[in-house]
C-alpha cells in the first residue's frame, strides 16, 4: 500500500531549482493518448449499449455514467503511468514480470475480444452507411477495413495521431442530437440525484453492461503503449526510470490528458443515453439491439436530421476505434513475442507487428460474412473483456506499487484507492454475469 507521499523518486532527484522552473503543461499541450483512448471508448458497440440502456430505462441509468467516470479515469491513469515510467506497455511488463503462460493467456483472450468487437464495429459502420446512402453493407465494411488498415500501416505516426484527434470531433454529433430532441432536463437531474435503483436481474445486467463498456482492457493496453510511443518520438523525453527529473511535468500531463479524455468519453455516453431516453423510451421503443437500429428508430421518432447526425457519428467513432482495437492487439502480441513494435516504425522494419494489425482487421471483416448475430457477438465480447479486465487490472495495480518496476515512483493514495475500487467493481460485474447465467 502506498504511504501517501505522492510521486516520490528513488533513483535520482530533480534539483529544486529545475523543479520550480519547470512549466506545467496547459490543456491543449496535454491532450494526446488519453483523449484518443477516451474517445475510442464510445465505439459503435458502445453506442449500441448506451442506446439500449436509454431506450429501456429512460434516464434511470444516467447516474451510472457519473459513478463510472472516476473509476475508469483512475485505472487509465495507472496504465499511462506504467507505460511512461517503464518505457514498456502492459504486454511488455506482463512478459517481464509474470509467467509466460499467464501473459500469453491474457493477450490471447484480449485478441479474441478485440476481433469480435472489431467485427461488430465494422458491421455497424457498414450498416450506418447503408442507412444513409443505401447499397451493399458488406462492401462498405470491406472499404472501412482497407481504409483503416492502410492508414494505420502506411501513414506516418505523427500525421496519424493528428487524424485520430480530428476524428474525436465526430463525438460532438451526439451532443447535437441531445439538443435537437426535447430532453426533459428536470427528469434527468432528478434521476441523477435520486436514482430509481431496481433490484432485478435486467437492471443489474444493464449496470454491468455500462461498466463493462466504459472499462475495457484494450484501452489499458492502447494508452500505455501510446505513452511509450510518444516517448520514443520525442528527443526531450525518456522513460522516467532513466529520466526521473521529468516526472512532475509528465505526471501532470498524464493526469490532465487522461481525466479530460475519460470525461469526454462519459459525457458523450451520457448524451446518447438521454437522447434515446427522450425519443425511443418516451415513445415505447425499447427493443434496440444495435447502433444502426437506434439510428433508424430515431429517424422514425425524431426526424431525418437527428437520424443523419446519429448515423454519421457511428461512422466517425468507428473510424477512431477500429485502429485502436487492432493497434492494442498488435502491441500486446508484439511485446510478448519481443517483436519490434510501434506505429512510428516503417512496415519493413516491423513486419510482424503490421501483419498482426492487418490480420486482426481481416478477421473483423470476415466476421461480417459469418452467420453470427450481432448481439450475441457483443455479449461474448463483453464476457471475454470482463474476464480479461479483472486479472489485468489486478496485475496493473500490483505493478504500479513494485519498486523494481516503477523505480520508486509511488501511486498517490487516492489513485491507489480508486484503482482498487475500480478493480473490485469490475470483479463484481464478472460475478454478476455468471449470476445471470445461473439465475
Amino acid at each position: 500500500m502506498p504511504d501517501g507521499h505522492t510521486d516520490s523518486i528513488a533513483p535520482k532527484k530533480q534539483p529544486p531549482k529545475e523543479r520550480q522552473n519547470e512549466k506545467r503543461p496547459n490543456l491543449i499541450q496535454s491532450l494526446g493518448p488519453g483523449l484518443i483512448t477516451g474517445a475510442s471508448d464510445d465505439d459503435p458497440s458502445g453506442i449500441a449499449t448506451y442506446s439500449q440502456v436509454g431506450a429501456q430505462y429512460g434516464n434511470g441509468l444516467a447516474w451510472s455514467l457519473i459513478v463510472s467516470y472516476p473509476l475508469m479515469a483512475a485505472i487509465q491513469e495507472i496504465a499511462a503511468r506504467i507505460g511512461r515510467v517503464t518505457g514498456r506497455g502492459i504486454g511488455g511488463n506482463l512478459t517481464k514480470y509474470y509467467p509466460w503462460w499467464l501473459a500469453r493467456s491474457i493477450v490471447g483472450l484480449l485478441m479474441i475480444a478485440n476481433v469480435i468487437n472489431l467485427g461488430a464495429d465494422l458491421g455497424a459502420m457498414g450498416a450506418a452507411v447503408k442507412l444513409l446512402i443505401h447499397g451493399p453493407a458488406l462492401l462498405y465494411v470491406i472499404g472501412f477495413g482497407l481504409l483503416s488498415a492502410g492508414m494505420e500501416i502506411f501513414m506516418g505516426y505523427q500525421r496519424y495521431v493528428k487524424v485520430l484527434k480530428y476524428l474525436c470531433l465526430s463525438l460532438l454529433s451526439y451532443v447535437a442530437c441531445a439538443f435537437v430532441v426535447k430532453v426533459q432536463w428536470g427528469d434527468v437531474a432528478k434521476n441523477i440525484v435520486m436514482p430509481p435503483i431496481q433490484i432485478d436481474a435486467d437492471y443489474i445486467m444493464a449496470i454491468v453492461a455500462v461498466l463493462g463498456t466504459t472499462i475495457s482492457p484494450y484501452l489499458f493496453f492502447w494508452q500505455a503503449n501510446q505513452e511509450v510511443e510518444d516517448t520514443r518520438q520525442r528527443s526531450d523525453r525518456q522513460p522516467l526510470v532513466r529520466a526521473p527529473e521529468q516526472a512532475a511535468r509528465e505526471f501532470s500531463r498524464i493526469r490532465i490528458d487522461t481525466y479530460s479524455g475519460m470525461f469526454v468519453s462519459n459525457l458523450i455516453a451520457f448524451f446518447i443515453v438521454i437522447t434515446t431516453a427522450a425519443t425511443l423510451h418516451a415513445t415505447g421503443k425499447t427493443d434496440v439491439e444495435t447502433s444502426a437500429q437506434a439510428a433508424e428508430a430515431l429517424r422514425q421518432v425524431a426526424g431525418p436530421f437527428t437520424f443523419v447526425i446519429f448515423a454519421t457519428g457511428i461512422i466517425g467513432t468507428g473510424l477512431l476505434t477500429v485502429p485502436v482495437l487492432t493497434g492494442s492487439a498488435a502491441f500486446a502480441v508484439g511485446e510478448i513475442f519481443h517483436w519490434r513494435v510501434g506505429l512510428a516504425q516503417r512496415p519493413t522494419r516491423a513486419k510482424a507487428f503490421y501483419v498482426t494489425i492487418a490480420a486482426a482487421m481481416a478477421a473483423g471483416v470476415i466476421m461480417n460474412v459469418l452467420p453470427i448475430e450481432p448481439m450475441k457477438a457483443l455479449y461474448w465480447s463483453a464476457v471475454i473483456n470482463g474476464i480479461v479486465a479483472v486479472p489485468v487490472m489486478v496485475i496493473m495495480m500490483r505493478l504500479a506499487v513494485r519498486k523494481d518496476v516503477m523505480a520508486g515512483f509511488k501511486l498517490p493514495r487516492y489513485l491507489w484507492t480508486v484503482g482498487w475500487i475500480a478493480t473490485a467493481a469490475m470483479g463484481a460485474t464478472v460475478l454478476a454475469l455468471f449470476w445471470s447465467w445461473v439465475s
